[in-house]
């Protein structure tokens, strides 16, 4: 059964979010960095185990690649739980996806896409309502440091899965993410880890990144990367929906409008993209790659 592009990212979207809402019950253990450390470094033995990639196949032209996504999943996923440990998980993804957002308009040839970051910026305004002064700066600074390793991680995929056949690329960048993460996260992980918490983190590897990260490999191998980056749109309001059911982070009624203003940017930056709908592209799974 083949299927749809955007059905691929809608599970991902799905298990990402899930995976990080349920990250939060080991942030008292081994804190949010070592959460992170944790997932990668487990996700990194389950893909090698599962794909058995061959270093040979590493050269020199694909190496900086390689590099690249591995060092922005690092950041991007130490960053994100941290910020997730101080702002709520809608506001912290929403946030993370100026980074996406930005690529998809840059990227494109209609000067209009280039206004929608702008909306979401309000959308991002009236999420975390300065004027209130009890914004987490810290929380937000992290944020926006993931929204910049989202943005590298997005640019870094495509041109990885265009180099390597199924997801080589993923089982060869994934360690080099977890080493990235082991800079921050094994001092707060240290002398706290114990079978419960290693088997809740298999868990989390499972539901991000091994899972989601290997899907979204897949659909980039086939699309744009702006393309990609608009259908990313409705992920801030699935991360609030998860939020609610998780996490019991209830929205308040700015929190509903800079959400809303954060999706119709996504929306309208790809109405605007010179590339057909996702939903009129074709299949992006081929068997040989599953």
């Amino acid at each position: 059964m083949r299927l749809p592009a955007w059905s691929l990212a809608v599970v991902a979207m799905l298990s990402i979010q899930l995976g990080s809402a349920l990250s939060v019950s080991l942030f008292p253990a081994v804190g949010p960095a070592g959460t992170a450390w944790l997932r990668l470094a487990l996700g990194a033995l389950i893909l090698i185990a599962l794909v058995r990639p061959s270093v040979r196949i590493i050269t020199r032209k694909n190496l900086p690649g390689l590099l690249g996504l591995g060092v922005a999943t690092g950041i991007m996923t130490a960053a994100f739980l941290t910020a997730l440990d101080r702002i709520p998980l809608g506001t912290t993804v929403a946030i993370e996806f100026l980074g996406p957002l930005t690529v998809a308009a840059l990227s494109g040839k209609n000067a209009r896409a280039a206004l929608w970051p702008a909306v979401a910026l309000v959308g991002v305004v009236s999420l975390t309502r300065p004027w209130t002064g009890t914004v987490d700066v810290v929380g937000v600074g992290f944020a926006l440091i993931a929204a910049l390793g989202w943005a590298l991680y997005i640019v870094f995929t495509q041109h990885v899965g265009d180099q390597f056949r199924g997801l080589q690329g993923l089982a060869l960048s994934t360690p080099v993410a977890a080493l990235t993460a082991t800079v921050v996260g094994l001092p707060q992980a240290w002398g706290n880890i114990t079978l419960e918490v290693l088997a809740f983190a298999v868990l989390l590897a499972v539901l991000t990144p091994v899972f989601p990260f290997a899907l979204e490999m897949l659909a980039l191998k086939r699309m744009n990367k702006r393309a990609f980056g608009t259908l990313m749109a409705v992920e801030p309001a699935i991360a609030t929906a998860i939020g609610l059911v998780v996490l019991f982070q209830i929205p308040q009624l700015f929190d509903a409008l800079g959400i809303a203003l954060v999706v119709l940017a996504g929306i309208a930056t790809q109405r605007d993209a010179v590339r057909p709908p996702l939903l009129d592209m074709p299949a992006v799974v081929d068997p040989k790659e599953l």
